[in-house]
């Protein structure tokens, strides 16, 4: 009978705890958006801002009246010294470009690379897989003198192949397309090749649809890789300006001449296509990482 009377005690005991576990989570959440979405909002507001304002003390925490004014000033005449005056719709497009290729060109390597490695059989194969895996080890920064070098002597320097080429092989992506293709039933080749589909109708029809998800997800995190370059871009062009080195330029001058409106507004311009390609490939970039029920 005790144990009845206190029954109603201990259920309401652990709801208060499962409550206040659950207002300290939320309180933990909420510090961290903060965190993270401060800077954010400011970088926001101060590209509404006139240059007073933004120097002024304090600085306004909420937007002002010069937005429209702005962006489409950085848009499409651009600012500062260092940046020779380049739209900055012009750098976006130049990032967009460079982006999207190298995203596409990983993937498509990378995809046939690991289909040739686990479905085709022929000398120093698992060589070739290893080398491939080993420059894993070589990022663009141990590289680049040679790399610059083969790609001045190739003409290739302020054009958006010398952007994209030495940056289109992942040795990442071909490792996880072959243990993918790895865990794919042999029975499924077998099935193919007794209907008379060759090698390129069973990759095609059979594998590629497979790896949709994969796919997505690697989309993702190439697109923002791409979309983020900024050692490589500041070295081969001029012209060709992305919009990540075209934010370093706005800076690199005096304090006492750098137009933080305009820089704000870069700011802000060059989150919002990584930003989009996340939001709108959400779903298939979690399935991508989660999903194993292949």
């Amino acid at each position: 009978m005790k144990d009845l009377a206190s029954r109603p005690s201990r259920i309401k005991g652990s709801a208060v705890a499962r409550a206040r576990r659950a207002l300290f989570r939320h309180g933990v959440l909420l510090v961290g958006v903060f965190v993270v979405a401060f800077p954010v909002w400011m970088a926001f507001v101060g590209s509404t801002l006139s240059l007073a304002e933004i120097r002024s003390v304090p600085m306004p925490l909420w937007p002002g009246t010069r937005a429209i004014e702005n962006y489409w000033g950085v848009l499409t005449e651009g600012g500062g010294r260092m940046s020779q005056q380049t739209p900055v719709g012009w750098m976006m497009w130049n990032s967009l470009v460079m982006a999207v290729a190298i995203a596409v060109g990983k993937i498509v390597i990378s995809i046939l690379s690991a289909f040739a490695i686990v479905y085709f059989r022929f000398p120093l194969r698992m060589l070739f897989f290893w080398t491939i895996f080993v420059t894993l080890m070589l990022p663009v920064e141990v590289r680049i003198l040679p790399t610059f070098e083969v790609v001045a002597g190739l003409g290739l320097l302020d054009s958006y192949g010398g952007l994209i080429v030495p940056l289109i092989a992942s040795a990442t992506a071909t490792f996880l397309f072959r243990q993918f293709f790895m865990t794919v039933p042999h029975e499924l080749a077998e099935a193919a090749r007794i209907d008379g589909a060759g090698p390129l109708r069973f990759f095609w029809d059979v594998l590629v649809p497979l790896s949709a998800t994969n796919i997505a997800a690697l989309f993702v995190v190439l697109f923002i890789y791409g979309w983020n370059q900024y050692l490589w871009p500041l070295l081969v062009t001029k012209e060709l300006e992305t919009v990540v080195v075209g934010v370093y330029r706005l800076l690199a001058v005096g304090d006492d001449s750098i137009d933080w409106p305009v820089v704000m507004a870069t700011a802000v311009l060059a989150m919002l296509p990584p930003i989009l390609v996340v939001i709108f490939m959400q779903r298939w970039f979690i399935k991508g990482l989660v999903d194993t029920d292949k």
